[in-house]
């Protein structure tokens, strides 16, 4: 099954590559982790639970263990789109861009244009829609996306981690 799972997780790469972004620019980034790669961000993010006592970076770690592959995508040094709209809360993107990168103590590094944040949300969607198209359990997990930055599996601004399950019941349910 691994294999049809990696075969999925590329698929899942280009969906996400080729979604549509504003003005076509891509800042869009992915990575396939399985194997060994799968093991310590899985083990990473159940010490980080208990050390820090949030159990749901426990429980997210046990789904990655338990899955065949993850798929991370991320946004990395994006420009602002240029549109002035003020979504972001700055006057202008030239006032947002002054301010990047603002703490780099934070989970991502920030901060980023909305355009450019939509842009990766329709990336996600359309990685876990191929996904759901061949049948492979998913889900988009901010704590994968977390854990795999602070690992350096994915140099990104902004990472989300997509994890691949293929079972006779769906690990990311019920948990």
């Amino acid at each position: 099954m691994e294999d049809a799972v990696l075969t999925v997780a590329k698929l899942m790469a280009i969906s996400a590559e080729t979604a549509p972004k504003g003005r076509g620019e891509n800042y869009i980034t992915t990575v396939i982790v399985h194997g060994k790669d799968l093991e310590k961000l899985g083990k990473e993010m159940i010490t980080y639970g208990q050390v820090t006592k949030l159990d749901l970076f426990v429980r997210d770690g046990n789904n990655i263990l338990n899955s065949q592959a993850c798929v991370l995508i991320g946004l990395k040094a994006c420009k602002p789109l240029g549109l002035n709209c003020g979504a972001c809360g700055y006057e202008s993107c030239g006032d947002l861009d002054e301010q990047y990168p603002a703490d780099e103590n934070k989970d991502f590094t920030g901060p980023i244009c909305l355009i450019r944040t939509l842009d990766m949300g329709i990336a996600l969607g359309s990685a876990v829609k191929t996904a759901s198209i061949h049948n492979v359990d998913n889900r988009i997990m901010y704590r994968a996306g977390v854990t795999a930055l602070k690992l350096d599996l994915i140099q990104a601004d902004i990472a989300m981690g997509i994890p691949l399950s293929v079972s006779g019941k769906s690990i990311f349910f019920d948990r």
